[in-house]
């Protein structure tokens, strides 16, 4: 069994093959083809995340010893404050990847979030400064997590022996559409920053990934020089009035029907959730 190559970025392997670009026109339609996005609202979606966490991060990137999560599940301090998004690959039934927005703690406001692990809360960029930004009125999107079934287009490691033939070669037919994941797991943490009246949300990610996403109209803004942090990654600050006015109209098409589930799964979902979406 191979491993990938422990230097190899989750984000530097979700770009569209030059010989396979994804066309900007109907991607909502190209999107809703091959995926789904899946709410995970229940305990047996959130043990979903937590596997796909553990074998991106701990088996296929090594990112995380796996010897600290004994049932195949990584988890930390914030999953239990964040609202937790999947992607289904249609054809195979698998899940592609997931994503998970970390809530500001309405209890305690001045609660850290993940980047603080990387970043001090007075960085100070020649914009903004992280420390005026209100206290509550941002989260952060984190743990973008993509099997590597979708990363690339060889298959490598412990994922391509635990598949069926049939879901093998129906991921090989559709891989050339891996760079829709990236957009589609950031659409939906947007819609989530939406549906909880946030003002926006802070991500660690490559320069590359950002790069991706202005392709699709989604700006984020570089608020932190770039550190070493499993690669060279900076923080970007996601305004939603920014990224919602600079989507371009195929971007803002998924957008509304991204949205529309995220707001359907979150109705049915703890009534607690509703509360601090109409506070």
């Amino acid at each position: 069994m191979q491993s990938p190559n422990n230097r190899q970025q989750i984000m530097e392997t979700i770009r569209p093959p030059s010989s396979n670009p994804v066309a900007f026109d109907g991607i909502s339609t190209q999107f809703l083809q091959h995926f789904k996005l899946v709410v995970a609202n229940t305990p047996k979606l959130r043990e979903e995340v937590y596997k796909i966490r553990y074998k991106v991060y701990c088996q296929e990137l090594k990112y995380e010893p796996e010897e600290n999560f004994p049932y195949d599940m990584e988890q930390d301090i914030y999953d239990q404050r964040s609202i937790h998004c999947l992607l289904m690959h249609l054809r195979s039934g698998l899940y592609a990847g997931c994503v998970r927005l970390v809530l500001p703690d309405p209890h305690k406001v001045e609660a850290n979030l993940p980047y603080e692990t990387v970043y001090d809360q007075n960085l100070q960029s020649n914009t903004m400064r992280l420390g005026d930004l209100p206290c509550g009125s941002f989260g952060e999107v984190s743990r973008l997590a993509v099997t590597a079934d979708f990363r690339k287009r060889d298959v490598e490691g412990s994922t391509s022996h635990q598949t069926s033939a049939k879901q093998s070669k129906a991921v090989e037919n559709e891989r050339r559409y891996f760079s829709l994941i990236a957009l589609g797991l950031y659409l939906a943490a947007t819609s989530v920053v939406q549906e909880f009246r946030l003002d926006g949300a802070l991500t660690l990610m490559e320069p590359r990934l950002a790069r991706h996403l202005r392709r699709f109209g989604i700006n984020c803004h570089q608020v932190g020089e770039l550190v070493e942090f499993h690669g060279q990654r900076g923080l970007f600050h996601m305004s939603l009035e920014a990224v919602l006015s600079s989507m371009n109209t195929n971007t803002q098409e998924l957008f509304r029907v991204l949205r529309s589930e995220v707001n359907r799964s979150l109705t049915h979902s703890n009534p607690r959730l509703i509360h601090r979406r109409a506070a």
